[in-house]
């Protein structure tokens, strides 16, 4: 837990040092003491309430047993299992399927899902996702996550504003900073940064957080299957919630920027093949069976369908998915 604070507050500090940079560089002493101020007041305001700020830029609503019972319920069995405290449990109307989790410590945690996911999955493929997510909260990921999310989005902002100045020609030289080429700076360099700085803590986190959600949820099967269905579909699914607020786009359990053909170089997510491939060791490695959880192959989806639902290919028989929830 030491190591985590740590981490954080070196994230903190990073991202701290690259908006007063901005600020400097568009104006100078001036630009740079207001950019520490809004710095120091992010600070503070995203350690305490980044949790509600992350689920307001997905518009998310709490749900309770009345609402989503058999969602809730779920969260509460695994829960349970990863000897953790009930977090609050929120669903966020997008097409696109994806999850995250967000609160400051284990206590103040929140888990979401998009209706997307829980209409394309399995009640275990859901499973899967829901430990995952339960596994960062365990990891204390969360307030990390949480604050580069917003302080991350501070810079894009930023960003934004300085090209709409350039646009209409805002950028002057003399003693309010670096002019045209400080504002340059700021736009291209600083976000790129940032983002960097985001897929650094991020990546690593994922793995860490898929092998501990299959020893929650008890088969790292559940959790490849889900992760194959959700890449797939979020290439296809544009997520307008995600675009609209990118410097969060690493909290969510696969990178719902891929609708927009998003380059894999700077993506904040590891490989989704990588992530299947630790999984299906670890399920050997339990004595899981690595591919009766595994959806169809790219043929078997484009195969001609009967009027129930089901293609057969190779001897395999598939359903058509039917959404657990109702």
């Amino acid at each position: 837990m030491p190591m985590n604070y740590a981490r954080t507050a070196l994230l903190l500090a990073v991202l701290t040092a690259i908006l007063v940079a901005m600020g400097a560089a568009v104006g100078g002493r001036s630009g740079l003491m207001i950019a520490f101020l809004v710095a120091l007041v992010m600070n503070v305001v995203s350690l305490w309430k980044s949790d509600t700020m992350v689920l307001r830029m997905f518009k998310a609503q709490e749900v309770d047993d009345r609402t989503a019972p058999e969602l809730v319920g779920l969260v509460r069995d695994l829960a349970r299992r990863a000897e953790l405290p009930m977090p609050r449990v929120y669903i966020m109307n997008n097409p696109q399927p994806n999850a995250f989790a967000t609160g400051r410590s284990p206590s103040n945690a929140a888990v979401c899902a998009s209706t997307g996911l829980l209409e394309a999955l399995t009640r275990e493929e859901v499973a899967g996702v829901i430990a995952h997510e339960l596994a960062h909260i365990k990891n204390r990921d969360t307030l990390t996550m949480a604050v580069a999310a917003t302080i991350g989005g501070a810079v894009s902002m930023f960003a934004q504003y300085l090209q709409l100045g350039l646009l209409f020609g805002s950028g002057r030289n003399g003693d309010r900073g670096m002019g045209l080429i400080g504002t340059l700076f700021a736009v291209i360099v600083a976000p790129m940064a940032a983002v960097l700085v985001q897929m650094a803590i991020s990546r690593s986190r994922e793995y860490q957080a898929d092998r501990m959600g299959a020893m929650i949820v008890g088969n790292p099967m559940w959790l490849a299957s889900a992760l194959r269905k959700i890449d797939t579909l979020a290439r296809r699914i544009k997520n307008p919630a995600a675009e609209a607020i990118p410097a969060a786009a690493h909290m969510c359990i696969v990178n719902p920027l891929n609708g927009r053909g998003i380059d894999s170089m700077f993506s904040t997510h590891p490989n989704v093949d990588n992530r299947i491939a630790e999984l299906e060791a670890l399920a050997r490695e339990l004595g899981t069976n690595t591919s009766a959880s595994l959806p169809p192959s790219d043929a078997e989806k484009n195969a001609p369908r009967g009027d129930d639902g089901e293609v057969c290919i190779g001897g395999k028989r598939y359903d058509k998915p039917q959404s657990p929830w109702g």
